[in-house]
């Protein structure tokens, strides 16, 4: 029975800024932070910069991204190995420490992506102009340089500012495919004489660097993460945001320089903000479902042994492998915010495998990465650092809690966005699979359009990975929430 009141993105924007609310998150600006916006006159300069700006910066993000964090450019070496320089937008020079603006990033920490309405960290005044490396503008910038060997293991790197200029913006499907031979090179990189060379170079170096790290235990998941597709201000559809070569390739060319951002704070005696991921202290859990699968997993966590029983399932059952990467990813627990002393024990990322890690790639959208560049100035600058231990202990436990908050969301807009794809098909059936069963409930998500739901009445005995025949018979916008019935059993 189609809806008497079809919701509208607006709705969604609503719902989207009271969850916000909810969680403790501001939603809107202070009249502080406009304020100092109104002052601010142009992108900032400092004549002491290395002026790079000759270099073929190119970036690449999503097709609908407009706060451009980084940059990259390559250069093959005569002895065959590959110098990457990584350029980070320096947010800092026009968001000191203490303003009105940093004090509202301060509070929320991240920006906030839903369907209907971006709620970001700064105001899109700077996010998506004075402070992002947007095409044939000048910005400033913290570089990373990297030369890595043949065999894609780091022989060294340098950190320090620069003046950048992006030649190229790039978008991450379309690099994917001109990659993977499936099309043309976007037409940005076609006016760059050189660029394909480079593109080709930073993948090979980005493959290299992932197989690395899953040799060393780094986990690879695929997790369920829809995204609604507007027509004006209707939602007509939800779709998957797939994995891609691009992505991998940007992907590893942050882990590798998050982890040379926090190796050269670390080298010069500072303190630094890490991002962990703990060994996991549910690791029989991990070790009892792997089980249920035939495979036997050591009794002390391992790396490597999950990565490998994670791909055998990805092989063996790609259906179902979404649903159990998401159970192991809450049974490891959340990445968090810590403070890491030169002198203090080495927690490390499990996930990634990597030892030293922190957030240093996105000031625009995240504060940790805002805090470290300003680690990373002081140092550059032989001045004191900006925070103090106990300062910095509170960011952490602030930048954890608020981005659990705005996952939480993020993911209660998702299920919003689904509900209005589906509030006027109330009565049809699907095909879908079970997802999860506790004293709650049980789980399940459909195929096309690809949304979870609920499974309600008295269903007989299921089990998780059963496919099944189901008919909507609730699709609430306003509380997210989307209830079925089995209509069919399917098999296993």
């Amino acid at each position: 029975m189609p809806s008497r009141h079809p919701h509208t993105r607006a709705d969604l924007a609503r719902i989207a800024a009271d969850t916000m609310r909810e969680r403790g998150l501001e939603p809107e600006f202070p009249h502080a932070a406009l304020d100092q916006l109104a002052t601010i006159r142009g992108p900032a300069t400092d004549p002491a910069a290395t002026d790079l700006r000759a270099l073929d910066w190119c970036s690449i993000d999503n097709d609908d991204s407009r706060d451009l964090d980084q940059l990259s450019v390559s250069e093959v070496m005569a002895d065959g190995r590959v110098k990457i320089m990584v350029a980070v937008a320096d947010v800092d020079a026009l968001v000191p420490r203490g303003s009105a603006i940093d004090r509202h990033a301060a509070i929320n920490t991240t920006s906030v992506y839903t369907g209907a309405r971006i709620f970001p960290m700064l105001p899109e005044r700077l996010s998506t102009d004075l402070t992002s490396l947007n095409q044939d503008e000048d910005r400033l910038a913290i570089v990373t340089t990297m030369v890595f060997n043949p065999d894609a293991s780091l022989a060294g790197s340098t950190v320090f500012q620069a003046l950048v200029r992006n030649k190229a913006q790039l978008a991450y499907d379309a690099v994917s495919d001109w990659l993977e031979g499936q099309g043309d090179l976007p037409a940005a990189a076609r006016a760059i004489a050189g660029m394909d060379a480079q593109l080709r170079t930073q993948d090979s170096v980005a493959q290299q660097l992932r197989a690395r790290r899953r040799e060393q235990g780094a986990l690879e998941f695929e997790t369920f993460q829809p995204r609604a597709v507007f027509d004006g201000e209707k939602v007509v559809d939800i779709r998957e945001q797939p994995q891609n070569r691009a992505r991998q390739l940007i992907e590893e060319l942050m882990v590798a320089t998050n982890g040379c951002t926090a190796h050269f704070l670390a080298s010069h005696g500072g303190v630094s903000l890490r991002r962990i991921v703990r060994s996991p202290e549910r690791w029989q859990r991990i070790v009892d479902l792997a089980h249920q699968y035939g495979t036997t997993l050591p009794k002390q966590p391992d790396g490597k042994a999950l990565e490998l029983f994670l791909a055998q399932r990805r092989s063996a059952d790609p259906l179902r492998f979404p649903d159990l990467s998401l159970v192991i990813v809450k049974l490891m627990g959340r990445g968090e915010y810590v403070v890491e002393t030169p002198a203090g024990p080495p927690i490390g990322h499990f996930g990634l495998a990597v030892r030293d890690y922190m957030h240093s790639t996105a000031p625009n959208r995240r504060f940790p990465d805002l805090i470290t560049a300003r680690l990373i100035k002081a140092v550059l600058a032989k001045t004191h650092p900006p925070y103090d231990n106990a300062q910095l202990g509170e960011l952490a436990h602030q930048c954890t809690a608020q981005e659990d908050a705005a996952q939480k969301v993020e993911r209660r807009v998702r299920k919003s966005e689904a509900a209005l794809v589906l509030e006027n098909r109330i009565g049809e059936t699907f095909d879908g699979i079970v997802t999860g069963l506790n004293d709650e409930g049980s789980w399940v998500r459909i195929f096309t359009p690809p949304v979870e739901g609920k499974l309600v009445g008295s269903p007989p005995r299921i089990d998780i990975g059963q496919t099944v025949r189901l008919r909507l018979v609730v699709a609430n916008v306003e509380r997210g929430f989307i209830d079925f019935v089995l209509a069919q059993a399917g098999g296993n």
